[in-house]
């Protein structure tokens, strides 16, 4: 019956006292590769249209998954589709973008007629999503074919033409007709100034430049942060256009300053935080479960990856929970976003500290040593300060070559929550029973709380029971866990819990039964002993049952508190359901069949003086008609009756009331006609005997 277990509650709590201690950054891994495929299958390798087409190619060829060649056996054929008819610039940016990686058999004579479209769409567009589709596939086809003429003739008027819908913030608005600006269409201007800038001619006047790059510092001056370094930018514009969530509004910016940074000569001085606090928000997402924020995310980390501003590099731990009782290793990997390998550095702790005492250091300036077969950072030991319980470790990324230090981001200090686990020593517990006036111990009992034995105790309510224990870590030092209590659980079902107590090394709780008769109902028996002691960092968590004390209370006052009813099982309504006997009513009791007779004869006497009446007076067929067709609607008639004298006889023996009300309207339009005609020879032949 005793036993030692570990509670599920326990271990969720452990998990969940991680996730909000701090958040850990993870780079792109095989469970996005998984997610994408599934998020991305196709049972006929096709999609809703060439952009999802495009979303999905994109992110196999980021994540280096191998399914380009059953997309492009249904793509490749909407692409030529697309490029040889007058479609839409969006669907025409998105065949380009397809073809780009697919690299479908198209035509040079084809890309030369949409070059020539495409330019002078530009020279004409009002609105930066036209120019944005046109100046895209502009690029799109310069990549594909460097033998089309695509250059710009007046690119610096195009540039000047999307500059002006910049505004003082940073933002951009979609067209010179609409007044409000977004950030959204920021990433969209500074990726088609890009285009532009590779489209030109003749070099862009460096002063253009220069103001787009004093645009780009105001729009991050308007980034969003949360407190675990992430920054962010979100969307504020709604109207007009569809509303952009945080992930597809900061891809949209990365996407754009990364196109920039890329089309200029030099170097783009921006924050390196704060592009190292994007890839940790695109990161801090996890695994998204939607196609397109999967897109949005793989996407931007892509171009972070080898944006020529500042390559974001990530400190991620395999684990953060660590055993001493099984010596575990803490291991820290240092990658880019993506997971690629990270240029020669060194990984330094720079000091670590208990979450109850920040200001005491127990580990200080400490290299970790580099595993090359494994590309980790190790720790291997844990030094002997470093006992059970939650800290925070400091890290530092050093890298080792210059030139690194200008094109990576580092991020400073890391902060990362650590719980370092171990086995509690459960040792001197000990049950006794006490007198209540005098203290005297009148039943002590020692327990292994490690095995299994039970107690078998009595006592009556002027007496006291005392229990106490004691935990101590694997370093040898006290332990206070979250969780200590005893509950006492009557035979009744009813329980009752109590906190244990600690005071230095010990923890003891001591029940005074007179000052408890009340809360526990005056009930008198047996009480099951429990006792639980639970911790995040307590690899030997358990919920014990200790033994029982058979309790001995006077009878309860009238006006004492009565026990609760029992809890109700909330399963219970599953089970089966009692079963129901119908009971019918017993039939009434009939009169005797004797008395029926009579009362069927009494009815039936009427009809019979009728019918001795009727031959007592004769019948009468004077006026019977002689002519042919009047004596056979008269015969009718008559037939007519007796049918329906038949019908009430029917209904007597067998047929329903139904039955018999459609009978008779069929009868009764019957009579009505025969009767009709009947009487109308009748009612002739007494006018010509009357005007006779």
């Amino acid at each position: 019956m005793a036993k030692i277990a570990v509670p599920q509650f326990l271990l969720l709590l452990l998990s969940f006292s991680i996730c909000i201690a701090a958040k850990i950054f993870q780079p792109i891994s095989d469970s996005h590769r998984s997610v994408a495929s599934d998020l991305f299958a196709s049972t006929d390798s096709s999609f809703t249209s060439l952009e999802a087409a495009y979303e999905a190619l994109r992110v196999f060829e980021v994540l280096g998954i191998e399914k380009k060649t059953h997309v492009s056996t249904t793509s490749c054929p909407k692409v030529l589709e697309n490029l040889g008819s007058s479609s839409p610039l969006k669907d025409l940016y998105y065949a380009l973008k397809v073809n780009g990686i697919l690299k479908c058999k198209v035509d040079a004579k084809a890309l030369k007629g949409v070059a020539s479209r495409l330019k002078a769409t530009v020279k004409d567009a009002s609105t930066l999503l036209d120019i944005y589709y046109s100046i895209g596939s502009l690029v799109l086809i310069k990549n594909h074919d460097s033998n089309v003429d695509v250059l710009l003739a007046d690119a610096d008027g195009t540039f000047h033409s999307i500059k002006a819908l910049s505004q003082s913030d940073g933002r951009w608005r979609y067209s010179s007709d609409n007044p409000k600006s977004s950030t959204y269409a920021a990433g969209l201007a500074l990726e088609a100034l890009a285009g532009v800038i590779s489209l030109a001619s003749s070099e862009i006047d460096q002063s253009k430049v220069n103001t787009v790059k004093s645009d780009m510092s105001k729009l991050f001056d308007t980034i969003e942060k949360y407190d675990d370094g992430t920054f962010y930018f979100d969307e504020k514009f709604v109207d007009g256009h569809e509303h952009q969530g945080s992930l597809s509004t900061t891809s949209s910016v990365v996407r754009g300053v990364t196109a920039f940074a890329a089309a200029i000569a030099g170097k783009i001085n921006l924050p390196s935080e704060k592009i190292l606090g994007l890839a940790k928000f695109i990161l801090g997402i996890g695994i998204p479960g939607d196609a397109k924020d999967l897109f949005s995310q793989v996407e931007s980390l892509a171009f972070l990856e080898s944006n020529r501003i500042s390559i974001p590099l990530i400190l991620s731990l395999p684990e953060t929970v660590y055993s001493l009782t099984k010596k575990d290793q803490l291991k820290v990997r240092v990658t880019t976003a993506l997971g690629s390998t990270a240029p020669p550095l060194t990984v330094k702790l720079v000091r670590a500290f208990s979450t109850g005492a920040k200001d005491s250091a127990i580990i200080e300036s400490k290299e970790l040593r580099y595993d090359q077969k494994s590309g980790l950072h190790v720790l291997d030991s844990f030094p002997k300060n470093v006992d059970v319980g939650a800290y925070v470790f400091v890290f530092e990324i050093v890298l080792l070559d210059s030139e690194s230090k200008k094109d990576y981001a580092t991020g400073g200090q890391i902060h990362v929550p650590i719980y370092v686990t171990g086995i509690i020593e459960v040792s001197n517990a000990e049950i006794a029973i006490l007198d209540s006036d005098l203290g005297s111990v009148e039943t002590r009992k020692t327990l292994d709380l490690a095995g299994n034995d039970v107690v078998s105790l009595s006592a009556n309510h002027l007496q006291k029971l005392r229990f106490s224990f004691q935990l101590t870590t694997p370093h040898g030092h006290a332990f206070k866990p979250h969780q200590a209590f005893i509950k006492l659980r009557h035979e009744t079902k009813v329980e009752h819990i109590f906190v244990v107590g600690n005071t230095n090394k010990k923890f003891e709780i001591v029940l005074d039964f007179l000052g408890l008769v009340e809360k526990l109902f005056y009930l008198s028996g047996k009480y099951d002993i429990e006792l639980t002691v639970g911790d995040a960092v307590m690899e030997n968590s358990f919920l014990r049952l200790l033994g029982r004390v058979e309790l001995d209370f006077p009878e309860a006052p009238e006006k004492a508190a009565r026990p609760p009813p029992p809890a109700v099982d909330p399963y219970s309504r599953y089970g089966p359901k009692a079963e129901i006997a119908h009971i019918f009513r017993a039939p009434e009791k009939r009169p005797p069949q004797n008395l029926s007779l009579v009362f069927l004869g009494l009815i039936l006497l009427p009809f019979v003086s009728f019918l001795i009446g009727l031959l007592r007076v004769g019948v009468n067929l004077k006026n019977f008609p002689s002519s042919t067709v009047p004596a056979t609607f008269a015969i009718l008639f008559q037939l007519g009756v007796g049918a329906v004298l038949l019908l009430y006889v029917l209904f007597w023996l067998k047929l329903d009331l139904f039955t018999t009300l459609k009978t008779l309207g069929l009868l009764g339009a019957f009579l009505l006609f025969v009767g009709h005609s009947t009487l109308s020879h009748l009612a002739s032949t007494s006018a010509k005997l009357k005007s006779a």
